[in-house]
Order: C-alpha cells, then sequence, then structure tokens
C-alpha cells in the first residue's frame, strides 16, 4: 500500500512538473511561427503553428495565428477549416471572425463573408475592420447603399487609412455617383498621395480588393486627375 502511494505521488508529480513544460513548448513554437511568418517562410511557420496546436488545442489564439498564416500562404482552404475550428471554441471572439470573414472574401464566398463581418460588427461596433471588408462585400454583390454605409464607418474609426475611402469612392462609383466617388477618392489622396499612380492600386489586393475592384478604382482615379 506504502509503495503504491509512493509510486502515485511520483506519477502525480511528474504531471504536475511537465504540465508547464507542454505550456513553455506551445508557447516557444507560436514564437518560433511568427518568427517564421515575418520572414515570409510559410511552410516552417505553419509547420511550428501546427505543433503549437497540437499541444495546445484549445488555445484559442494558437489557432487564429495558424489559420491566418495558412491565409498568407494562400492555402484559404485549410485556414478555413482552421479558423472554423476556432469559432467553434468561441463563437464570440471577434479576432476569429475577422480573419475567417477576410478568407471568405478573399475566395469569393461573399454570402459567408456578410454574414462573418456582420456578426464581428455587432459584437464590436467600434472595430473598423468588419465594416471595410463589408462595404467591399456589398460592392461586389451590387448592394452599393449597404457599401456606402459601411464604407463610411470604416472609415469615421480609421480617418487615417486610405483603403476606406477608396472602398466609399468604388461603392459610390457603382451607384453611379461619379462626383461623390470624385470625392471620396480624394479623401483617400489626402490621407496617401501615393493613390495617385494607377500601379500602386495593383497593391489593393492584398487589402481584400477583387481584381475586378482594382480595375474600377484605376477608373475613378483617371476621373479625379
Amino acid at each position: 500500500m506504502k509503495q503504491f502511494v509512493i509510486a502515485s505521488m511520483i506519477v502525480g508529480a511528474g504531471l504536475l512538473s511537465s504540465a508547464p513544460v507542454f505550456a513553455q513548448s506551445a508557447d516557444a513554437y507560436r514564437q518560433q511561427g511568427l518568427s517564421y511568418r515575418e520572414q515570409e517562410r510559410y511552410p516552417e511557420a505553419i509547420a511550428a503553428l501546427e505543433q503549437a496546436v497540437a499541444i495546445e488545442p484549445n488555445n484559442l489564439s494558437g489557432r487564429i495565428l495558424l489559420g491566418w498564416t495558412q491565409h498568407k500562404a494562400k492555402q484559404n482552404g485549410a485556414a478555413t477549416e482552421t479558423l472554423l475550428q476556432a469559432l467553434q471554441l468561441n463563437p464570440f471572439n471577434v479576432q476569429t471572425l475577422n480573419a475567417l470573414g477576410i478568407v471568405y472574401l478573399v475566395e469569393g464566398r461573399l454570402t459567408a463573408a456578410i454574414a462573418a463581418h456582420a456578426w464581428a460588427a455587432i459584437l464590436q461596433p467600434d472595430n473598423e475592420i468588419p465594416s471595410y471588408n463589408l462595404s467591399l462585400a456589398f460592392e461586389r454583390v451590387k448592394q452599393y447603399n449597404f457599401a456606402i454605409a459601411t464604407a463610411k464607418t470604416a472609415a469615421r474609426l480609421e480617418p487615417t487609412n486610405p483603403h476606406p475611402f477608396v472602398a466609399l469612392a468604388l461603392a459610390h462609383w457603382g451607384n453611379g455617383e461619379s462626383s461623390l466617388a470624385q470625392k471620396a477618392y480624394r479623401q483617400a489622396l489626402s490621407v496617401d498621395p501615393r493613390y495617385s499612380d494607377a500601379a500602386f492600386l495593383n497593391y489593393l489586393d492584398e487589402a481584400g480588393f477583387s481584381q475586378d475592384q482594382i480595375v474600377r478604382s484605376k477608373q475613378v482615379l483617371q476621373t479625379v486627375r
């Protein structure tokens, strides 16, 4: 009996001592993954972050980091799966919804993108990310009044970012309001003069714009000059 108690104490002590080691290892993998991601070494970053998730499967931020890294590596199918798993852990987490909504937007799954970002906007009304992406999604489904309203909200929440103003210009343009589109685009130029260069607009794909939206943004720019 005494030997059993001693053995149990040893096993218990081993479990207790191993718990912090696992936690530190997961954190170390996350830091390693972030470091690789900053270097755009995406396969290594994903491998490290997958290890972190395997060690701490209920760590929400770990799954979000993995999902976003998969997205940056253009593995949007894997990113969607990872972020949906994160959403199951906490369906009220705005960071997860923002990331998932962006992945859906890039994939062209506009109804799903609108649903994810609308839920995020309800949960956190002062968050400019869902409003901005809602504007892009609504513009693509030709719901121009919604696109205008959400772009205005995003611009109000983040007035130093030119992207909401370009999105607003695009929404007005689609709605047949060329003078308002030009006014909005001039606001973007006042924030960042680089948007006077049509070639620079190609980088809008990194801001969630579709190729068609980039083409039409260039059309708006041509009328502003």
